[in-house]
């Protein structure tokens, strides 16, 4: 037989990520005000059929990975980066769509925040990883508003949040280094500070400094400037002797770099040969003597980043909605093409048209709803905050719930783009399908920025804050006390909002009864408040549904996906992993963790 004849699969029709996605219209509708919402959904909408008809077919596909050339052909140094014109172009319209400028301009207040991340979110699985390093950019023009010279906000800061792609700058965040990984208290790269009259630097761009050390993982290399951690107090001090400093990646840095040479004094060691994200230049860079200009207070430069990393957990976040959007509505859209043979009638049905194929894309959808949600709910908190006009428990909460929303949302949006890929079977499993790729890319937002371990334990030292958890506890007993009795008779929600209360009451007892947590509980707590958090935000969705002019199918829809994340999670919100955490003798835990792990070998903790 020819491959021409016998059956053939139809392609799935391409849908537009914002016009055919069940959640973000009407998530928008809510987070916006009215009078702004047309204007904000017909750029969306506008982007989107840009995404749909000229991104994906004539864009993507020139995507490759980038290369390093580090010696011309008489052996000198040169650190020459080539990327991909695909990389570039989606680059450029990445500046020109201001995915970085939206939120900074504030020309729409605190709905700025919720605008730029949903352009983000729709271009997020098309885009190869091109918003990492909008993420950097968007964290460091953060920073340099807060805390940098005049002449930072003049010359680098302008042209961070430029829409122009002739003059713009990106920014890297060169934190991580070989001791450390995440902990950065080992931070080896020392600061010097130069003469003031130094040709290396001017009073306006702040104190020069020289830069000597090495870093592990440095994203977005092609970047023109970064904000990089350094030691200027002893090694003793850990975290508290690291200041934050602005890098030039070539020099001279205005009016305009170098694009292809690296000469600050940095040395591109090599690229990273990474599982996913491959067409963004990751690489290992030695610092050697590079100039630098101090951005933080001395020896506060962890204090300084902070913004930076709420933001772009806040991005990861977005990536991860962004590339499960993508995958559900591909696994969607296979579903009304795909036939099957079905028993019961002895014909060929569409996979739409079967129960048990539909339930199980009913269940990714509920976990997509709730993690938009969730993420989309700390957006515009954190839109509040930026704007001034956030209260001081609205703070609180955007400090408890960034982290983990960032872990919560990464680890479920992971599971859920393979259970997408699943819906395909094996043409779900093929590279044609961009579903593969969607699973590694978006697999970097459990680690980068921090690991779920590392979410939860800072998790954890918000909640030791002078608000603590109860601003948490608070906002959500309003969200369960304003529900409509309609809304929960009709939609039988009871047991699920009496599955919150006891959630809550547990939470509150957790933080207010013991002075020192468990080291076991964490991960199986930040799992809890994620679920939980997920679940308020839904009902707040449902309670707004019923209030507003939605019809009456609309709010049940709403309620029926509170009720079925709320009740398919009772194993969280029933506490009883958090409660088994509670363990008084946490040696024999420990020693039987390492038993379990490594076998019975003797002193297995002498060896680690």
């Amino acid at each position: 037989m020819r491959v021409e004849e016998g059956f053939q699969i139809a392609p799935y029709p391409e849908t537009h990520p914002y016009n055919d996605d069940p959640v973000l219209p009407n998530l928008l509708r809510r987070l916006v005000p009215e009078n702004i919402f047309s204007v904000i959904e017909s750029d969306l909408i506008r982007f989107g059929n840009d995404i749909k008809d000229d991104i994906r077919p004539n864009i993507t596909h020139l995507v490759h990975p980038p290369r390093l050339v580090q010696y011309d052909q008489w052996g000198r140094r040169i650190d020459r980066l080539e990327t991909s014109e695909g990389w570039k172009k989606l680059k450029e319209i990445a500046i020109r769509e201001g995915i970085v400028s939206i939120p900074h301009e504030r020309k729409y207040g605190e709905s700025s925040r919720v605008y730029g991340f949903f352009k983000a979110a729709i271009f997020s699985s098309d885009c190869h990883v091109v918003l990492c390093p909008i993420a950097m950019t968007d964290g460091a023009a953060r920073v340099i508003e807060m805390c940098g010279t005049e002449g930072m906000k003049r010359d680098i800061r302008s042209r961070l949040i430029s829409r122009d792609p002739k003059i713009a700058f990106t920014s890297g965040q060169w934190m991580t280094e070989r001791p450390g990984g995440s902990d950065i208290s080992q931070t080896e790269t020392v600061a010097t500070l130069q003469s003031p009259n130094s040709s290396s630097g001017s009073p306006a761009t702040g104190a020069p400094y020289k830069l000597d050390g090495f870093k592990w993982f440095s994203s977005a290399t092609d970047s023109e400037v970064s904000v990089a951690l350094a030691r200027t107090g002893p090694l003793s001090l850990g975290s508290r002797g690291l200041s934050l400093f602005l890098v030039p990646l070539r020099l001279p840095l205005l009016p305009t770099p170098s694009p292809n040479s690296i000469s600050n004094g940095i040395l591109v060691h090599r690229l990273k040969n990474k599982f996913g994200t491959q067409a963004l230049p990751t690489a290992e860079l030695s610092l050697n003597n590079t100039t630098a200009y101090l951005l933080s207070p001395l020896n506060k430069g962890v204090r300084t980043i902070a913004p930076v990393l709420n933001i772009t957990r806040v991005h990861s976040a977005v990536g991860g909605v962004g590339g499960l959007s993508r995958a559900f509505a591909i696994a969607r859209s296979y579903a009304t093409v795909r036939t099957v043979n079905d028993s019961a009638s002895k014909s060929n049905v569409l996979l739409k048209d079967v129960p048990l194929h539909i339930s199980t894309l009913a269940k990714i959808g509920v976990t997509y709803q709730a993690l938009a949600h969730f993420t989309f709910g700390i957006v515009a908190l954190l839109g509040k905050s930026e704007c001034e006009v956030a209260s001081k428990e609205e703070e609180q909460r955007v400090r408890l719930l960034t982290p983990v929303m960032k872990g919560f949302v990464s680890d479920r949006g992971v599971a859920a783009i393979e259970e997408c890929m699943g819906c395909l079977g094996g043409q779900g499993y093929m590279e044609e399908n961009v579903i593969a790729r969607i699973i590694r890319d978006v697999s970097v937002e459990r680690i980068w920025e921090g690991t779920l371990s590392v979410m939860a334990l800072d998790l954890i030292r918000a909640s030791k804050g002078k608000l603590g958890i109860q601003p948490l506890i608070d906002w959500a007993n309003i969200i369960i006390s304003s529900t409509p009795f309609k809304l929960i008779s009709s939609g039988n929600l009871s047991n699920a909002i009496d599955s919150l209360k006891s959630a809550l009451t547990t939470i509150h007892q957790i933080f207010t009864t013991q002075a020192v947590v468990s080291p076991f509980i964490p991960r199986p707590f930040l799992f809890l408040v994620g679920h939980l958090a997920a679940s308020i935000f839904l009902l707040e969705h449902a309670t707004w549904a019923f209030n507003t002019d939605l019809s009456t199918a609309g709010y049940a829809r709403e309620a029926q996906v509170f009720k079925r994340w709320t009740e398919d999670g009772l194993e969280l919100l029933r506490l009883d992993v958090v409660k088994a955490s509670k363990i008084a003798d946490l040696k024999g835990r420990h020693r039987d963790d390492l038993e379990i792990i490594y076998g019975n070998k003797g002193d297995v903790t002498a060896k680690l």
